[in-house]
């Protein structure tokens, strides 16, 4: 199962939204403290809808537990300070994909750890950043397609019309 790690989240509505495509996604949704809110706000089960109950969530007081209780994982790190196009790598199927805080991303001190891990989603301009949503969304489908999609329901159904 495809990890997808949020490093101290601010926003309520974005950890929502990324908890639903998790749950889409067939993913494990790992929240590191401090988090910017309290995980029963409605803001947090607005963004999740009535998926929230189905997701595979596992949360921890801070980085070190975060270590401490996932040794040896295969660990990915977003930043827009990576070389590495999020693209250029393989996914393995039980990987963890990082994401930081929205005001700040990850911590210089814990990329130094990981160069040669952390990956970027390139941007035309002058753009800061993604919106941590979307950015999460974007990865982790690329690691789910790298595996196959497996496990996942490829063919839509139509609900009127037969074509």
């Amino acid at each position: 199962m495809i990890n997808i790690v949020l490093l101290e989240p601010e926003i309520p509505a974005n950890t929502g939204n990324i908890g639903r495509t998790c749950v889409a996604a067939g993913a494990r949704l790992h929240l590191i403290g401090p988090l910017g809110f309290r995980l029963d706000e409605k803001s947090l089960k607005r963004a999740g809808l009535d998926y929230w109950h189905q997701l595979d969530v596992a949360t921890y007081i801070d980085y070190a537990d975060f270590l401490l209780k996932n040794p040896g994982a295969e660990l990915y790190m977003a930043t827009t300070k990576a070389k590495k196009v999020y693209t250029e790598v393989s996914y393995g199927p039980d990987c963890y994909i990082m994401f930081g805080k929205e005001s700040a991303g990850i911590p210089e001190e814990i990329l130094v750890e990981h160069k040669d891990r952390c990956i970027r989603i390139p941007m035309a301009g002058e753009i800061r950043s993604l919106n941590l949503g979307n950015s999460a969304a974007i990865v982790l489908y690329e690691a789910l397609r790298q595996n196959g999609f497996a496990d996942m329901e490829r063919e839509g159904n139509l609900h009127r019309l037969n074509w």
